[in-house]
């Protein structure tokens, strides 16, 4: 990864855990880090109470701006309409990843980020160049930067779940979407 010391940095946060080595990463990079959650997919309501309290306790414990999008989970299940009975990465998942990052994007433009970028590509489930290319895409649009990265290599994954077992941080155990768990 280059050096941006000069620069700040909007990160989408899926979940809390998938945050933490992403974190550790871009803080060596960045002069500041700033933690976007906004997860209108994640269903049941519980489970988006939980992820969301484990990003605020992590948003403490690093000392990190953490900015709250709007759950609007009906605009979410309008954009993968039709594609409910699509399996876990199947076709609704690139419309997920863009409609969240098309978030990220506006947000980081309206206050002033150059840079931005999503934790998603920690995980072994989610496609890197999927999400890079749609970032990428977005970034273009916006008159902005994405930190297109694979935060799954070099250990990734398997750090952040370490620091997430150390910490003992609740982890999910599916995507976040209702369709996802059945």
């Amino acid at each position: 990864m280059k050096q941006f010391h000069d620069s700040k940095i909007l990160l989408h946060v899926c979940c809390g855990i998938c945050g933490l080595e992403v974190i550790q990463r871009l803080k060596r990079n960045f002069n500041e880090v700033v933690l976007f959650f906004y997860n209108p997919n994640v269903q049941p309501k519980k489970e988006y109470q939980r992820r969301l309290t484990v990003v605020r306790q992590i948003a403490r414990s690093q000392k990190l701006k953490l900015v709250e999008g709007v759950c609007e989970t009906a605009r979410w299940l309008k954009t993968v309409k039709g594609l409910e009975n699509e399996p876990e990465g199947g076709l609704r998942c690139p419309f997920c990843f863009e409609f969240r990052l098309a978030k990220t994007a506006e947000t980081a433009e309206k206050s002033d980020y150059a840079w931005f970028a999503t934790t998603l590509t920690v995980s072994p489930h989610k496609p890197a160049a999927i999400i890079n290319a749609i970032g990428t895409k977005l970034a273009e649009k916006h008159g902005l930067k994405f930190l297109a990265e694979d935060f799954k290599k070099k250990d990734g994954f398997k750090k952040t779940m370490a620091a997430a077992k150390k910490h003992n941080f609740y982890r999910q155990n599916y995507c976040g979407c209702l369709f996802s768990l059945n």
